[in-house]
């Protein structure tokens, strides 16, 4: 007997079993004979439904929200505030849906170790779904599709009306053919009412909310997985958990009753200062401290009125002076001395960002008190803290660090007399959490709050709260745009002091008056941007009479453009006009427009604001190869991105030499955060690609976007900084006026789940209370999407109380699922892979792929792959081959021949340092590297920590004929990016991909992923339950379905239970020896280097949810696996599983009517013949003929040596060899 079986009455609290003696000496009759038939919780429950269709009520879409067991695709529907009545459940659902009830109805959660083995009365591997027995729609009436179209619209009327009228109902769900076949027309009918439509497959939903565009519970093909384990590996696991229990007691103690994520019971979380407040130290103020003050704040003074007095100094004040902001200094300087906030607003070019710390620190420092002032100033982007602290610094006499500085993610120049430090909204936030009350500092800044990001708005939260307990603590809120008005009465009628702007008019040519000027003719085929042969793809949906639908690009400005009238121009402009394609970015019209300028306009920077990395390198190949913009001896062409070094970002500063045109292709980030004083021309594309977030699929957006009418002064301001200028805006001024004001805020359009979490590791309560008090409040399904992720991967208990693992996740700079890896990799020795994983994944993919040798980029690629599908491991092997060839000094020639990028690996090395010193600090590695990286060797244990990291990001894996399919939860089939190793392979070994990012485009695309066994998902995945089967696992709330052995599913649920357990006393005591556990690691080693993935996945297989009152009629040991006519009765299933997992063949039936209207069947297998008694139908005969088969094969039809020996015949092994496996301790890089 496996050793796992003597883990149920450990795992299972409650077990009724009803097993009869046999003969048979086979282990798997054995475990066929055993039947639990437990008292089950009333689930389900069906209700008569009208006109054929199914209702059901609003407890599916509220919830099913509850729980972090619960599918975040349920997440699409707010809360619905009427009464819960009952579900009726679809027949290809019902027991996911029955497993959401099941969860609804507890009122705590319940530790999965311990859940209750409720209503077990088949085995998991029986085929419960096939022919027989498919009530499809229970409750609804069953009629033909016919019926004329106009018949079905009256009749849905009819349906449609009682849906609003019922308030207990949510939905009306059917799956007829008619009212798929007039689903327009009902469509139509229902938008016209108020509701909601939508077609999934073969099902149509009517509903008083919005749905999703995929819907789990509807889909008949959700991921159903048969587990299957090489021969011995399970006997093996077994073996060494039993020498981990026998050593248990002396070692750790009696299982504790917590899991994984449970919270943290540190006193030091309810302080009011939160978890890291610090007592202030008691300092007194002896004359000998004060004197010691007083002098450093006089040389201060001195060291400023030495520099001010001097000649350059004399000439900086002179450029400083001429500045707008100087004209308000002293209104300025007044209001911040009597008000806590004020609001400054100023047009780009009038100083603010530069001048007003300075006039803060100068009059501080002229006071006296250049000791006690401490000034931050936050900025959104790192490029502009670091260009502007130099500035200031300049501008002081001083080099950076003295009493000017900055400080930015992975680097910073800051020294002991610092008093005015400039840095990212997100170090600020950072040291917030560490230093609830800011203390010693005097001055905060916030700059460029009109952008509306979502650090920026947190922070103005943080913010306000601390205002009053840090009365003599100021703020500053710096706009570039007119919108001071909101930040003022946000924080109570703030003073508001504008500065005028000093720039130079620029002159506007829009889309009409370039095409008049330029004499360039558009046509449909000359604006399509030529993206190179990587994606080809992008060119090909430019093409003409490509799309089907318009895009959002374009429907957004259709009607102005059909409204707009161009009779002052040209008939060529015109004509040029009516087949501009709005969602061009307009590559050769950009070229043509750039060569006017060279040519016949005056000497001047060129400024061009393009969409996205992309576009920009792009359109700088394409005019690279052009003979005059390519000329290096008459055009300097850059190329200005955030995620850009800072050598080559400080780049685009610099004057070039005479009779050298410089041109700069820039994202957005050049409207505000940089200022390029030589540019005289902007053109102006008039679109952004930035990051929205769709709530009701739980999907983040990657999609250009027309920018606002703010956005689109600013990018033409930046033509007139020291001349008069010219801007060039590529779309026609009908489209402009159609702009929105302003942009929408960050907060509303991204996913909010690292927010959440500083939130609650900054103590400010409940997380959606707290964001109520924002400038714009996100909307709820938002939030309480976030808090879902955060209960899924265990960093929010059920309260949503922070766990230990979300205290730890709360103090490292990275998003919470990269955290989480690299905590696990610290944990289980294998942390150099792991942090080069995260560091990698936070920055930019260091694998160019150069459009004219992308076959060549590829291929190298595929190298470090080495047929593992795995992005993350071949970033992995790209990293540590670049450090062997830095060590001989040949980094940047490896570099150039993998066709990687130094500068990346240089930063992903920076990155790499950081997280150990991180992690150093939290105790949970040490100085010793070896002792932290004994197991990175292994990579089937790399791939389960990167599992554990990204989960709930997976993606089923079906290989088909020709192609692959892949489904995730929230969107069903979805994409791999090209450039990922697993896009171009014919086959994908694994079941399961786990990805870092999912992206829609058009499509839904996964990033960076890696494939996974059935082991590793199950064990590192999120938390297991049971389900209505024994050996039925779920996951996800019952999204991911197990099928397997009872005694397998017992072992998984035990080993899972006991790393939970593992995990979380490593995180309360980071000095815990792992060592101890060897016997426990050895076996979680085993299985997930083991598995061969060799289970295979079922669809469609419905789990029985029985009633409460045929649960209640089922007494302990009155049914066995073989007895027939009882309610569980599904011999059929029974005998076609068992002989096919032998080997054999299904088998046949041979029914017959007798001369009394009954039927007597025979079934035949194997060259045996059972036939079975007359019954009243054709089905139920058969049922008993293979319930006779059954009873025979285990030994409860005459059983003697003869029979016995046929059975041993029937379920001798099967011919099929499993693959070879390889020791786990072999498990090398490739």
């Amino acid at each position: 007997m496996p050793y796992s079986a003597l883990f149920e009455g450990y795992i299972i609290r409650t077990t009724a079993m009803s097993l009869k003696p046999t003969t048979a000496s086979s282990p798997i009759l054995a475990s066929l004979r055993r039947t639990h038939n437990h008292r089950r919780h009333h689930i389900a429950s069906v209700r008569p439904s009208f006109f054929g269709c199914t209702m059901r009520n609003s407890r599916y879409h509220t919830h099913c929200l509850a729980r972090s067991q619960n599918w975040n695709a349920c997440n699409y529907l707010p809360r619905h505030v009427g009464p819960v009545g009952e579900v009726t459940c679809l027949a290809s659902s019902r027991a996911v849906e029955a497993d959401w009830k099941q969860r609804q109805l507890r009122s705590t959660a319940v530790p999965f170790l311990y859940q209750q083995n409720l209503g077990y009365g088949r085995f998991a591997y029986q085929d419960a779904s096939a022919s027989e027995d498919s009530d499809y729609e229970r409750g609804s009436s069953q009629r033909q599709s016919g019926g004329s179209t106009l018949e079905n619209i009256d009749e849905w009327r009819w349906k449609l009306t009682m849906l609003l009228r019922n308030k207990d109902e949510q939905e009306v769900v059917s799956r007829e053919r008619k009212d798929r076949r007039d689903f327009e027309h009902l469509s139509e009918l229902a938008n016209r009412m108020g509701l909601y439509s939508r077609q999934y497959s073969k099902v149509v939903v009517f509903s008083k909310v919005p749905q999703p565009n995929y819907r789990p519970d509807l889909d008949d093909k959700r991921p159903q997985r048969e587990v299957v384990l090489p021969f011995g590996l399970h006997r093996e696991v077994d073996a060494h958990l039993k020498a981990y229990v026998s050593q248990k007691p002396m070692k750790t103690g009696n299982l504790s009753e917590f899991s994984f994520s449970r919270s943290s019971s540190s006193g030091s979380m309810v302080n009011d200062g939160g978890p890291y407040e610090q007592e202030e130290p008691s300092i007194q103020n002896s004359d000998a401290m004060e004197k010691i003050l007083l002098r450093k704040s006089l040389q201060l003074r001195n060291r400023q009125q030495h520099w001010q007095e001097s000649p350059e100094g004399q000439k900086m004040l002179e450029l400083r002076r001429s500045l707008p902001a100087y004209k308000e200094k002293d209104a300025l300087l007044k209001a911040i001395s009597e008000n806590q906030v004020i609001v400054v607003s100023g047009e780009t070019g009038c100083g603010k960002t530069t001048q007003l710390p300075q006039y803060i620190l100068e009059s501080e420092i002229e006071a006296a008190q250049g000791t006690a002032c401490s000034i931050i100033c936050t900025q959104p982007r790192r490029i502009s803290a670091m260009a502007v602290s130099e500035r200031v610094a300049a501008e002081r006499g001083e080099k950076l660090g003295e009493s000017v500085g900055y400080k930015v993610r992975l680097e910073g120049v800051k020294g002991r007399d610092t008093r005015l430090l400039f840095c990212t909204t997100g170090i600020l936030l950072r040291r917030l959490l560490v230093d609830r009350k800011l203390r010693g500092v005097t001055h905060v800044i916030v700059d460029e709050i009109h952008e509306r990001g979502m650090n920026e708005d947190f922070l103005l939260i943080v913010l306000k709260e601390l205002l009053p307990r840090r009365p003599e603590l100021r703020l500053i809120l710096m706009s570039a745009t007119l919108n001071a008005e909101l930040f003022s009465s946000y924080f109570g009628g703030a003073p508001m002091i504008h500065i005028p702007g000093f720039t130079y008019p620029v002159r506007a040519h829009f889309l009409e008056n370039i095409l008049e000027m330029t004499r360039y003719q558009l046509n449909e085929y000359n604006q399509i941007d030529d993206y190179g042969q990587e994606k080809a793809w992008k060119m090909q949906k430019q093409a003409p009479g490509s799309k089907k639908r318009k895009s959002q690009i374009a429907s957004t400005v259709g009607e102005v453009l059909e409204a707009a009238d161009f009779r002052e121009y040209s008939p060529r402009t015109r004509e040029s006009l009516s087949c501009w394609n709005p969602d061009s970015i307009g590559f050769n019209l950009i070229e043509h427009l750039l060569c006017h300028i060279v040519r016949k306009e005056r000497p001047g920077a060129i400024l061009v604001f393009m969409t996205g990395w992309d576009d920009i390198n792009s359109l700088k190949d394409q005019l690279q190869s052009h003979p005059l913009l390519g000329d290096p001896s008459r055009v300097l062409l850059l190329a200005c991105h955030g995620s850009m070094p800072s050598s080559e970002q400080r780049l685009i500063f610099d004057k070039p030499e005479d009779e050298i045109r410089k041109i700069v292709l820039a994202t957005n980030m050049a409207e505000t955060s940089i200022t390029i004083n030589d540019v005289v021309f902007v053109v102006d594309c008039g679109k952004a690609k930035e990051t929205s977030y769709d709530a009701l699929n739980n999907t983040p957006c990657l999609l250009p976007s027309w920018i606002s009418k703010a956005a689109s002064r600013q990018r033409r301001g930046r033509a007139g900084r020291v001349q008069p200028g010219e801007c060039y805006h590529l779309y026609p001024r009908c489209v402009y006026d159609a702009f929105a004001d302003y942009q929408l805020p960050e907060l509303l359009r991204t996913p909010l789940q690292s927010l959440c979490l500083q939130i609650k590791s900054l103590q400010l309560g409940s997380i959606s209370e707290f964001l109520s008090k924002a400038l714009q409040a996100p909307e709820p399904l938002s939030v309480q999407n976030a808090v879902e992720y955060l209960k899924i991967i265990g960093a929010l208990d059920d309260n949503e109380d922070l766990t230990v693992l979300g205290r730890h996740l709360s103090m490292l700079p990275v998003e919470p699922k990269l955290g989480k890896m690299l905590i696990l990799g610290a944990i289980f020795n294998c942390l150099d892979p792991v942090m080069t994983v995260v560091a990698g994944l936070s920055m930019r993919d260091p694998f160019l792929m150069p459009f004219d040798k992308k076959d060549l980029a590829e291929s190298a690629k595929a190298q470090f792959s080495a047929r593992d599908n795995s992005d993350h491991l071949a970033l992995v092997r790209a990293y540590d081959g670049w450090k062997n060839a830095e060590r001989v000094q040949s980094g940047y020639e490896y570099c150039w021949r993998n066709f990687l990028s130094a500068q990346t690996l240089k930063s992903i090395d920076s990155l790499r340092k950081q997280f150990f010193f991180l992690l150093k600090d939290t105790g949970l590695v040490d100085h010793h590297t070896e002792t932290c990286n004994t197991w990175s060797h292994d990579e089937h244990l790399v791939r389960a920590v990167i599992c554990a990291g990204l989960f709930p990001g997976i993606c089923s894996v079906v290989n088909k004929e020709k192609s692959i399919a892949l489904k995730t939860m929230e969107d069903g089939q979805v994409m791999l990016y090209s450039n990922s190793v697993n896009a171009g392979v014919p086959k994908i070994p694994y079941p399961w991909l786990v990805f870092n990012e999912k992206v829609k485009v058009n499509s839904v695309f996964l990033r960076d992923s890696t494939g996974v066994s059935d082991s590793v998902l199950l064990l590192f995945g999120g938390n297991i339950s049971r389900g209505g089967l024994d050996g039925h696992l779920k996951m996800l709330g019952g999204y991911l379905e197990f099928f397997m052995n009872p005694a397998l599913a017992n072992t998984y649920i035990f080993l899972k239970g006991e790393l939970g357990e593992l995990i979380h006393n490593k995180l309360l005591n980071p000095k815990l020896d792992m060592q101890s556990h060897t016997h426990l690691l050895s076996a979680l080693r085993l299985l997930v280097s083991e598995d061969q993935c060799e289970g295979r996945f079922v669809f469609g297989r419905k789990v029985p949810v029985p009633s409460k009152k045929a649960t209640k009629e089922i007494k302990p040991g009155a049914l066995t696996v073989g007895d027939k006519g009882g309610p569980n009765n599904n011999s059929k299933n029974q005998l076609q599983t068992l002989l096919v997992r032998a080997g054999h063949d299904a088998p046949t039936y041979k029914t017959k009517q007798l001369k009394n209207n009954q039927f007597c069947s025979t079934v035949i297998f194997n060259g045996l013949n059972f036939v079975g008694q007359p019954c009243n139908s054709k089905k139920q005969a058969e049922k008993d003929a293979a319930a006779e088969a059954v009873l025979w094969l285990k030994g409860e039809r005459h059983s003697s040596s003869t029979d016995i020996d046929h059975m041993s015949m029937l379920l001798k092994k099967s011919k099929k060899t499993s693959q070879k496996r390889t020791s786990f301790d072999s498990a090398k890089w490739g």
